[in-house]
């Protein structure tokens, strides 16, 4: 399984970007996929998840409104666009996915992509 997350970068307040995070390894169409974040000194949360048959979505509270999942399974890659970006948006960014086999599970993460909202 890999997952590799790209987009990240210097945006100022009120700016937009998209990540990417492209998978491979497992079967995606059928896998949720999630965003999470990580500041600095402060604990990973989960920002965004996009179920994989109905891609049904949940956000965070701070995110409702601003930031949109969403998946293209040809592609095999979760997106997260986000909008009014603020500073206390600033984190590294993470896409994840839990696999289940045979009674098992698996939680694999990227390696991250860094935002930060300043001007």
């Amino acid at each position: 399984v890999q997952l590799v997350e790209s987009g990240g970068g210097l945006v100022q307040p009120g700016g937009s970007l998209r990540l990417s995070c492209a998978a491979s390894g497992f079967t995606f169409s059928s896998s949720a996929m999630s965003w999470y974040r990580q500041a600095p000194g402060k604990e990973r949360e989960l920002v965004a998840s996009i179920s994989g048959v109905t891609s049904s979505t949940y956000y965070a509270e701070p995110v409702k409104g601003r930031f949109t999942i969403s998946r293209d399974n040809a592609k095999n890659t979760v997106y997260l666009q986000m909008n009014s970006l603020k500073p206390e948006d600033t984190a590294v960014y993470y896409c994840k996915t839990v696999t289940r086999s045979l009674g098992f599970s698996m939680t694999y993460w990227g390696q991250g992509t860094q935002v930060t909202v300043s001007s």
